[in-house]
């Protein structure tokens, strides 16, 4: 096994944090490299999506993605069951292997005979498996197999943080949406008290109405009638009334005063 390339490999696993990160890239790198490194013929990889079903994000060659295609479609291989397991599966000879008959079939067909499965596992997270393939049957050398899995490890850890990252910058950018909106919202609600003669409360409550009838968001209401692009009517039935503070809803109007008996 190549020291320096193992070692390149753990520092390509690692580096996540540059701006123009690239996950396809990255997973290409899991692949390829586990086809140099392990004496592997092919190597390919699943991941789960949101809603955790596996999907085919890369492979070292087109006949180890068709058959990373296949085994989802048909439902059954060692990928499968080492990701819903958390456990590696293999098989060191696939044409004897009764476990998973169509899997099996397909595989020979496209030239492999035997099969390694690794999690790709952080504690109890399991958010993919990858898949190394060999063209003759036979076990799989011991220390290769503990390197793929550490590889699969640092892979899993390096993705993970990511993901953490995009996410938390997701909430950050959601929030200063917020805050922009809020203040938007503010200069609206001034300008348009200022220009009626109405209190804040009313003002508010008039461009909160206009945005629903409009099927526009609040903030984009005000941000339009901010810069002068678009108005704000004032209702037929009069200026709007103010919301009772804490509710949102309109403030009663005072019945009239009763005639002196």
């Amino acid at each position: 096994m190549d020291g320096q390339l193992l070692s390149e490999t753990f520092v390509e696993l690692t580096d996540t944090m540059v701006d123009d990160f690239d996950i396809i890239d990255f997973l290409h790198v899991l692949t390829t490299r586990s086809v140099e490194l392990l004496n592997v013929s092919a190597a390919g990889l699943l991941l789960a999506d949101p809603r955790g079903e596996l999907r085919v994000v890369a492979a070292s060659s087109e006949a180890a993605r068709l058959l990373e295609l296949f085994q989802l479609q048909s439902d059954q291989g060692p990928c499968l069951d080492c990701f819903r397991s958390g456990q590696p599966v293999g098989a060191t000879n696939l044409s004897a292997d009764q476990r998973w008959p169509r899997f099996a079939a397909a595989a020979q067909q496209a030239g492999f005979s035997a099969v390694q499965a690794l999690p790709m596992r952080l504690r109890d997270q399991v958010i993919g498996a990858l898949n190394l393939f060999r063209a003759a049957a036979g076990p799989f050398d011991a220390d290769a197999v503990h390197v793929g899995q550490a590889l699969a490890d640092v892979a899993t850890i390096s993705l993970l943080h990511e993901r953490s990252i995009r996410r938390t910058d997701t909430l950050n950018e959601q929030l200063q949406t917020a805050l922009n909106s809020r203040v938007i919202i503010e200069q609206a609600k001034g300008k348009l008290a200022e220009r009626l003669g109405i209190d804040v409360d009313q003002a508010f409550t008039l461009l909160r109405e206009q945005a629903r009838n409009r099927n526009q968001r609040l903030s984009d209401l005000a941000r339009a009638f901010v810069d002068g692009s678009q108005a704000v009517a004032v209702p037929a039935a009069g200026r709007p009334r103010a919301s009772r503070p804490g509710t949102g809803q309109p403030r009663p109007r005072p019945a009239p005063p009763r005639p002196a008996p």
